[in-house]
C-alpha cells in the first residue's frame, strides 16, 4: 500500500458527502455464525513466491490471477486442472487487479509500472496503456462497465480513472478526500461504478457522464477495502480495520453494519456476491484465514477455514454458477469454494 500523499486541488471535482443513518447490529461477535459446508479446494501455483493477488473470471470460466511479486499473469483451468503462466515484459510491473473484457482479454493494472496492461491470450502480446500523469504510478482494481468502459482505482495517487479500450484515452480524476487511499471498486446495474476509500470512512460513487464524484460516510472507525454489489444495488463492503461487514443504500445514504465472526481484529478483506445473492468474502486477520457466506435476509453468517491457512485472501471473484474463485496470496496457492461439493 502506498504511503504517498496527495495535496494537489480538488476544486474541479464536485463533492457531495451525504447524511446517512447508521444501523449497528450489537450482538456479540461470533453469537450468530454457524458452519459453512461447502468444498474449498486448493492449488500451489507454478512460480513459487508469486503471491498471487487478485483472481477473475474468464470469458470461458478459466480462473485467471496475478503473480504480483513474479511479474506474471497466470491462468488456471478447473476442468483440466492445468496452469498456464504469461510473462509480463518490460520491467517490473507488479500486476496487481484484473478482470476479462467480453473477447477473452485480460486486462491487469501494473501496480509498480504505472501503466494497464491488455494481455491478449492467443499471442501473449501485452499493450501498455501508461498513466497521463506521475502521480497516478500506482494503478489499483480494474473493473469494466456495461459499455466495456474499464475504470480503476489509484490507491497512492488519490484518484480514479477511466480508460476507452477502442481509443486507448486514460481519464482521471482527484479523489475528494485527501490521502483517501480508493481500492475496491465495482459497477452497479446502472453503469454506476462505486469504491471504497480505505484511508477515511467513506465509501463513494462516480457520475460516469462528468466523473463527479459523491461521498458516503461510514461509522468514524470503518475503513472499507473491497466492495461488492447486489442485483438490487445495495453496496457491500468489508470493514478491514474494525473488523465488520457494511452495506451501504446508495439511495438513502443509510448504513448498516454487522460484527464480523471473527472479531475486531478480524481483518475483513476479499468480498463477492453470487447470482442468489448470498455475500461471501474472507478474514484475513484470523489463523486460518476464514471463508464466510452471510445470508442478506437471515443476516445470519457461516464460516470455513481455509485449508492452507489463505496467507490474506485478497481478492475473489464469483462465478456464473455460484462457485467463488480465490488468491491465497501468502501461500502461493488460488482456491476455488463450490457450494454444490461437500
Amino acid at each position: 500500500m502506498s504511503g504517498k500523499k496527495n495535496g494537489s486541488s480538488t476544486a474541479a471535482v464536485t463533492i457531495l458527502v451525504v447524511s446517512l443513518a447508521v444501523t449497528l447490529w450489537r450482538a456479540a461477535a461470533g453469537s450468530n455464525v454457524s458452519d459453512l459446508h461447502v468444498t474449498i479446494r486448493e492449488w500451489d501455483v507454478p512460480t513459487k513466491g508469486a503471491h498471487p493477488h487478485d483472481p477473475a473470471v474468464g470469458k470461458n470460466g478459466d480462473l485467471w490471477f496475478t503473480e504480483q511479486m513474479t511479474n506474471k499473469i497466470g491462468r488456471f483451468d478447473p476442468a483440466s486442472q492445468n496452469f498456464k503462466e504469461y510473462p509480463v515484459t518490460g520491467g517490473n510491473a507488479g500486476p496487481h487487479g484484473l478482470v476479462s473484457d467480453s473477447d477473452g482479454n485480460i486486462w491487469f493494472t501494473a501496480n509498480f509500472g504505472g501503466y494497464i496492461g491488455k494481455l491478449d491470450p492467443q499471442t501473449g502480446k501485452i499493450t501498455q496503456y501508461k498513466m497521463p500523469v506521475e502521480k497516478a504510478d500506482d494503478p489499483h482494481t480494474p473493473v469494466f462497465d456495461s459499455q466495456g468502459t474499464l475504470w480503476f482505482t489509484v490507491q497512492g495517487g488519490n484518484m480514479v480513472g477511466r480508460l476507452g479500450p477502442k481509443t486507448g484515452k486514460i481519464e482521471l480524476k482527484n479523489v475528494p478526500t485527501e490521502n483517501a487511499l480508493p481500492y475496491g471498486i465495482a459497477v452497479n446495474s446502472k453503469g454506476i461504478p462505486f469504491f471504497c476509500e480505505l484511508g477515511a470512512n467513506k465509501m463513494a460513487k462516480i457520475d460516469p457522464a462528468t466523473m463527479a464524484i459523491t461521498e458516503f460516510k461510514l461509522p468514524e472507525t470503518a475503513r472499507p477495502r473491497r466492495l461488492a454489489i447486489t442485483s438490487n444495488d445495495q453496496v457491500y463492503f468489508t470493514d478491514f480495520k474494525s473488523g465488520n461487514l457494511g452495506r451501504l443504500n446508495p439511495v438513502t445514504g443509510a448504513v448498516k453494519m454487522w460484527p464480523s465472526p471473527g472479531g475486531t481484529d478480524s481483518g475483513p478483506y476479499g468480498i463477492a456476491i453470487t447470482k442468489d445473492g448470498s455475500v461471501w468474502y474472507s478474514e484475513s486477520g484470523v489463523k486460518p484465514n476464514t471463508i464466510i457466506k452471510f445470508d442478506p435476509s437471515s443476516e445470519k453468517f457461516a464460516r470455513a477455514a481455509i485449508p492452507s491457512g489463505g496467507g490474506v485472501v485478497r481478492n475473489m471473484a464469483a462465478t456464473p454458477d455460484g462457485r467463488i474463485y480465490l488468491a491465497c496470496s501468502g501461500v502461493d496457492k488460488i482456491g476455488i469454494v463450490d457450494p454444490n461439493l461437500r
